[in-house]
């Protein structure tokens, strides 16, 4: 008895265990300084299935058996059933366009009683699984196009049904996975292209596309002047690039942005990202009616997302350095930052806690971060290694953004904050992405393919 239980510990690495435990324990807390209020019964509402923290704290309980069943696991397993996982995960993303339950205007839950499971919020598992499963294969030599392009098929397949269901905050965290693309050889260009991106739509926020293709134009020009003698006379490609890099902005800003936020973007999505820079969205449709109904829900969503905004931001600023202190947060127990339980959980650390609580958390999820790194850089197999990378993207996104949200840095987009946000599929997600690193890294002797 003894021999097993010391083989089934073997190799594993508590400090992940630790931190993990303690990130779950403060966002308990957090949450229930959301939701107690004076008279409430502490021990008899963390058990009663009633309130959000005695859901979180279930689920927490419910997680700890599978991360349990996870180490008990042998590793060859994820291996092996990696490809077979990401098929379901698919599957299930689509049941969900005909047994999905509609929350918060996303039809992407499916309903299970107990607890609503959104299958692309699980599908990041999967696709860390298959992507570690694909670039660890002897025959797959990722410098070639055809080897990044399937790459990328695995990745992306999952974001797009998540744009179908309304849920691009989820779409946008599968971009996270060009971070161990790029640790296992995707070259550069595609990153410094992809920043060039979100440069353009940013400015493309704050000034119009006919502008901006003047501005281009006028630059282009200017520095085809300037370069003239080395263009014309010993490098004529230097043109072909000036041309390309010109054509490739200006359809960008004057077709692909407009064709996004006009077709792909549901309004209120547009509304978000255009409130953030403090602008009207001129993408909207300008056919509508000042006083039809349809128009004036538009208003008050845009109004509802200021004003989530602007009381998170209040709610942090009034924590200040060291904090209001736990359960006396004035906006908090006045019920006034909407989904702070959830999306907007930080704001909860920020007026408890102050800057000092915020700075520690932050501190906690660097270590994390950095820990997992540690952990990826000393597997034996390129499997471990992507798969460990994953994850850190997937940390590293989902907390970077989530408190870019809170405090006015990026549109609203529904992005949890890792193990503190209320909710059994993120809780769920996270704890499982963890512990198949943690029981991979245990194992780490083997060579996994």
């Amino acid at each position: 008895m003894y021999q097993k239980k010391a083989a089934i510990t073997k190799g594993v690495d508590w400090l992940m265990v630790g931190l993990y435990i303690l990130l779950v324990l403060i966002g308990l807390l957090c949450i229930f300084s959301v939701e107690y209020k004076a008279g409430d019964k502490v021990i008899q509402s963390f058990l009663g299935f009633k309130k959000n923290y005695s859901k979180q704290f279930f689920y927490f309980l419910v997680c700890g058996i599978l991360a349990t069943f996870i180490l008990l696991t042998d590793s060859k397993l994820f291996t092996a059933t990696a490809n077979l996982s990401y098929c379901a995960g698919i599957l299930l993303i689509i049941a969900t366009f005909f047994v999905g339950k509609e929350i918060k205007g996303s039809k992407s839950w499916i309903p299970l009683g107990f607890i609503n499971l959104q299958p692309v919020e699980l599908c990041k598992i999967f696709v860390s699984l298959a992507l570690a499963k694909y670039l660890s294969q002897m025959e797959v030599d990722f410098r070639k196009q055809r080897s990044q392009l399937i790459a990328a098929g695995l990745v992306f397949a999952p974001a797009i049904f998540s744009i179908m269901q309304g849920e691009t905050g989820l779409a946008l965290v599968y971009f996270a996975f060009l971070i161990p693309m790029y640790r296992e050889g995707l070259p550069p260009v595609y990153l410094v292209v992809g920043a060039a991106m979100g440069v353009l739509l940013v400015i493309s926020l704050l000034f119009s596309a006919k502008t901006l293709i003047i501005a281009f134009s006028v630059i282009a020009i200017a520095i085809i002047l300037l370069m003239r003698n080395s263009i014309f006379k010993r490098n004529r490609d230097l043109l072909l690039i000036i041309v390309s890099v010109w054509l490739f902005c200006s359809l960008f800003v004057g077709v692909a942005i407009p064709f996004t936020f006009k077709h792909i973007f549901k309004g209120y999505q547009s509304d978000r990202i255009f409130s953030m820079v403090g602008v009207d969205n001129p993408f909207a449709d300008k056919n509508a009616v000042a006083n039809d109904a349809e128009t004036k829900i538009k208003e008050q969503k845009k109004k509802q997302q200021d004003y989530n905004v602007k009381e998170s931001k209040i709610a942090i600023g009034s924590g200040g350095f060291l904090g209001q202190g736990f359960l006396q947060g004035t906006q908090t127990q006045g019920d006034f930052v909407p989904e702070q339980h959830t999306d907007f959980i930080f704001t909860s650390v920020g007026e408890n806690f102050g800057f000092v609580g915020s700075a520690l958390l932050m501190l906690l999820y660097l270590g994390l971060l950095f820990r997992i790194v540690f952990i990826a850089e000393r597997q034996r197999s390129t499997f471990s290694r992507v798969y460990a990378y994953s994850v850190a993207a997937i940390i590293f996104f989902h907390v970077s953004v989530n408190i870019c949200v809170t405090i006015g840095l990026a549109p609203v987009i529904g992005i949890t904050l890792p193990l503190i946000s209320y909710g059994g599929s993120s809780l769920l997600t996270f704890t499982v992405l963890i512990f198949i690193l943690i029981k991979l890294d245990a194992d780490r002797q083997m060579v996994l393919r």
